[in-house]
């Protein structure tokens, strides 16, 4: 005989309501009264249904290691609550990220994160969201959220980073500092730009805008606006992802120059692998950990129908000094 929940309620002694709520992490239910629905269910052999145990964790990019570790965290920090953890690669805003989110609404998704997807876009496909909330489905948002929804966002001080990355050229001397940065109306790049453009007039640089490039946050991308810097004098380059780093080093070894000696290279996402690059990559670390399970505490709490604050939470990123930095000849 296949056992559900009248037969879980009975022995438990409570109300199937009470069973629903514990097999699907809802409030309500006292520890004494949630530990005596569990035995029952294990005493009785009940099978739980991994419907509504899947969060999907959607991101625009596999290739890029930085996001394949946060993720790999997030599904770690869920994994201790009965939740399953499912990366779903999309491009951000795309008709393809609108059809992952309503298959898994369909097949009864507990929640879903959205890794620096379409919710850093200034103007992002608003039906994405829009299924999630007709269903009442949570969301969270990694670096950026939806306008108009109220939602836990979960992000590094993009400011703060550009900040540490020009603060550590500054002091060794460079002054022709250029940006790499990622494209327009993405709020990290943004954010970026914005730090950069700060930090340098702080330090008395007149129209530090002109040594901003835009670019996509790819080795190609940061080739081709390194490119563009070092045609400017530029002897330090601040990139907006560690990918684009990459190709600023790329940038300067085919101009017939080196890193660093002719020139500074900075990174930003800090994924495991750039030590072990020539030369090993100085770069702004996101501190992912702390992200990752900020994200996965807010996932469960509003799975269990737990309130949780609204707003943007901000974490300090963290300067790693390596071999791509050094003073200018």
């Amino acid at each position: 005989m296949k056992i559900g929940i009248t037969e879980v309620a009975a022995r438990a002694e409570v109300s199937e309501a009470t069973v629903s709520r514990v097999i699907n992490r809802r409030a309500g239910v006292s520890a004494r009264t949630r530990e005596a629905v569990e035995r029952a269910m294990a005493e009785l052999g009940y099978e739980r249904s991994t419907r509504g145990q899947i969060v999907a964790v959607i991101t625009p990019w596999v290739s890029n290691p930085w996001f394949a570790e946060v993720a790999e965290l997030i599904e770690a920090a869920l994994a201790p609550h009965g939740l399953k953890g499912v990366l779903c690669p999309a491009l951000p805003g795309g008709i393809q990220e609108r059809e992952f989110v309503s298959a898994l609404a369909d097949h009864g998704v507990a929640a879903v994160v959205f890794l620096s997807a379409s919710n850093t876009l200034d103007d992002p496909d608003p039906e994405t969201c829009n299924i999630l909330a007709a269903r009442r489905i949570p969301f969270v948002g990694v670096n950026g959220g939806f306008a108009g929804h109220s939602m836990p966002v979960l992000s590094t001080d993009d400011v703060m980073a550009a900040e540490l990355a020009v603060d550590h050229l500054w002091r060794l001397g460079h002054r022709a500092i250029g940006m790499a940065s990622g494209p327009a109306a993405n709020r990290p790049a943004d954010r970026r730009v914005e730090g950069f453009v700060t930090a340098m007039t702080r330090r008395g640089v007149a129209d530090p805008e002109s040594l901003v490039m835009r670019q996509y946050y790819t080795i190609e991308g940061g080739q081709t606006a390194t490119t563009t810097l070092l045609s400017r004098g530029a002897t330090a380059v601040v990139a907006a992802s560690d990918f684009m780093a990459l190709g600023a080093i790329r940038a300067v070894r085919r101009a017939g120059l080196s890193v660093p000696e002719d020139v500074s290279v900075v990174g930003y996402d800090g994924s495991m692998i750039m030590e072990f690059v020539d030369p090993p990559l100085t770069t702004v670390r996101q501190p992912i950990d702390r992200l990752a399970k900020e994200v996965a505490r807010s996932v469960v709490a509003l799975v269990s129908g737990r309130g949780v604050p609204s707003g943007e939470l901000m974490f300090g990123p963290e300067l790693v000094v390596r071999g791509s930095t050094a003073a200018p000849r």
